[in-house]
């Protein structure tokens, strides 16, 4: 099995990104042995469509499942239709995470989308009192 769980490092010490479409890195894990390879999120950068191609590199990267925090609703139209499984991860380091994948303690993403704290969920949107 290959996991990919989105990080804010390239090593499985490093925190589990609660981004999707923007993290910084993309590590994949075979979970028995731990051996981890760092993949450098290049779409963390785009102006737009950033969830959208981040969902085609975990594609192309051929995993079975992946941990994140937030999964919006374009990358998770693309990854719906893969056999991926997608989970909600935890706020803690990737090694936690994967451990708790392992004893089945993530939740699996809803058909809406992953949520995470403070992801998405006000009209805000990140945007002072809420103006475009």
């Amino acid at each position: 099995m290959r996991v990919i769980v989105t990080s804010t490092g390239s090593t499985i010490d490093s925190q589990m990104d609660p981004r999707f479409g923007r993290a910084e890195y993309f590590l994949i894990v075979d979970p028995d042995t731990m051996k981890t390879t760092a993949i450098d999120n290049a779409s963390r950068h785009a102006s737009g469509g950033a969830g959208i191609a981040a969902a085609q590199a975990i594609i192309d990267a051929r995993v079975d499942a992946l941990v994140t925090g937030h999964l919006g609703p374009n990358a998770l139209n693309v990854l719906r239709d893969t056999k991926i499984a997608l989970y909600e991860g935890v706020p803690s380091t990737v090694a936690e995470n994967l451990n708790q994948l392992k004893a089945g303690q993530l939740k699996p993403v809803s058909a809406s989308g992953s949520s995470y704290p403070g992801q998405g969920g006000g009209l805000g949107q990140g945007r002072r009192g809420g103006q475009l």
